[in-house]
């Protein structure tokens, strides 16, 4: 019961009070057994995931507002509604475990009626379910704003955005193929009982039938392999390093592109990797110390580099721009309640921002890659397309045949070869005589 009390207050968390599941999820843990973790985990994820689909099958059943101080208690009914309709924890494990959870958070007044709501929902579980497949937000778990918009960005294909960013998170890894053979790794998981399948044009990726704990993947300590998704190793095949280059790479926490450069190209004259978060900025040094890589790391605005850099221009900069993150909601389900519809504007002027100053830090002849983990063209296609019209110096280079002047860049679909939603765009600064 002391995982379900704590998972609603986690979920409370969330949701009432604005913390990110990655922050409030790790603090909760500790307080249960560490058996009971993965369970914990999975109540917080899946009820976010659902969280739309759960309100709306919960206002059928209850008579009234939990309010004020018993506010958790509508939580702890939102995920027994996510084990009922959505996990194999027996439904009657599910009601004695979220009643009794009741007394920890100081709600047993109210034991009868949530025992009342969970078994009719039981009873009426298909009914339930018909009901909210009526309506797209709660068919699909979306607030309204957010659905709209990845309506407008994604068009015909939206449907299987919104499905795929409901679905498990696949574990891909990165390989060290400055260290080993993606082929050999492959070889020294089978043999330990890990399948795994390569990417069709990632050449670093595989993809793990089921996911593992790190701690089980060979040579992981010693910087053979690290945890990243495909779509976002694609960024330093793209950037395409080469020998005695200076790059940037902007916005770099939490290092898995930095780390990348470095094992494509070990032999750069310096990578600088700038953050304007210094708590994630120490998570870029602790992945470059476990691949024994090294790289100029700097705290700072990415927006204003005369405030940090005053040496030469860059070859090649990584602009990994701020953005919704709607790309990867499928990893962190959160980000569907804690955006609002107006972040997205001042996401845009940010990005905007930062690409205008970058530009001012590549030397001529030199290239920036663009990118986000965001499926929303006012963060993507449109942001690089007015770029393009207000900078002459901008070459635009098509990265595939969809990618023109027009419809600039590469995007990414959740989903798409089990690939997170991720955006790309290259860019070329002309020599000018």
């Amino acid at each position: 019961m002391k995982i379900r009390a704590t998972a609603a207050n986690v979920i409370y968390q969330v949701v009432e009070q604005g913390q990110s599941l990655s922050a409030a999820l790790p603090t909760a843990q500790q307080q249960v057994a560490a058996k009971d973790r993965a369970l914990l985990q999975e109540i917080c994820y899946g009820t976010l995931r659902w969280l739309n689909r759960l309100e709306f099958i919960a206002d059928q059943l209850i008579d009234r507002q939990l309010k004020g101080k018993h506010r958790p208690l509508h939580y702890l009914i939102l995920a027994g509604l996510y084990q009922l309709f959505y996990t194999r924890v027996p439904a009657h494990a599910v009601l004695a475990e979220t009643v009794n959870a009741v007394g920890l958070l100081n709600g047993n007044s109210f034991r009868g009626m949530i025992n009342g709501v969970l078994r009719n929902a039981q009873r009426q579980q298909e009914t339930l379910l018909q009901a909210a497949d009526k309506n797209e937000p709660t068919r699909f778990s979306y607030p309204r704003w957010l659905l709209k918009k990845i309506k407008q960005s994604c068009q015909y294909g939206y449907v299987s955005v919104l499905q795929a960013g409901n679905e498990y998170p696949p574990m891909w890894l990165r390989i060290n193929l400055s260290k080993t053979s993606r082929d050999d790794y492959q070889k020294q998981l089978a043999e330990l009982g890990i399948q795994s399948t390569p990417h069709g044009s990632c050449a670093s990726a595989l993809l793990l039938e089921k996911a593992c704990d790190v701690s089980l993947l060979p040579g992981f300590a010693d910087g053979l392999s690290s945890v990243q998704d495909a779509a976002a190793q694609h960024a330093a095949w793209l950037l395409d390093p080469q020998p005695e280059d200076i790059i940037l790479d902007a916005c770099a926490a939490p290092g898995g592109k930095t780390a990348h450069i470095l094992e494509r190209q070990p032999h750069l004259k310096q990578l600088v990797a700038v953050d304007s978060d210094a708590t994630r900025l120490s998570r870029v040094a602790e992945n470059l110390t476990r691949i024994r890589l090294d790289a100029t790391l700097i705290h700072g605005d990415a927006s204003k580099p005369d405030t940090w850099w005053q040496g030469p221009q860059f070859d090649r900069i990584l602009l990994d721009a701020p953005c919704s993150a709607t790309g990867v909601i499928r990893r962190h389900p959160d980000i569907k309640w804690l955006r609002r519809a107006e972040d997205i504007a001042e996401l845009a002027e940010l990005q905007k921002q930062i690409l205008d100053a970058m530009w001012l830090q590549l030397k001529p002849g030199g290239t920036l890659l663009y990118a986000t983990c965001s499926i929303l063209t006012d963060e993507n296609r449109q942001q690089i397309k007015t770029f393009l019209e207000r900078t002459p110096d901008a070459i635009h280079i098509p990265l595939n045949v969809q990618d023109t002047p027009e419809q600039p860049g590469w995007q990414i679909c959740p989903g798409e070869q089990n690939m997170d939603g991720f955006f790309y765009a290259k860019l070329a600064k002309q020599v000018t005589a």
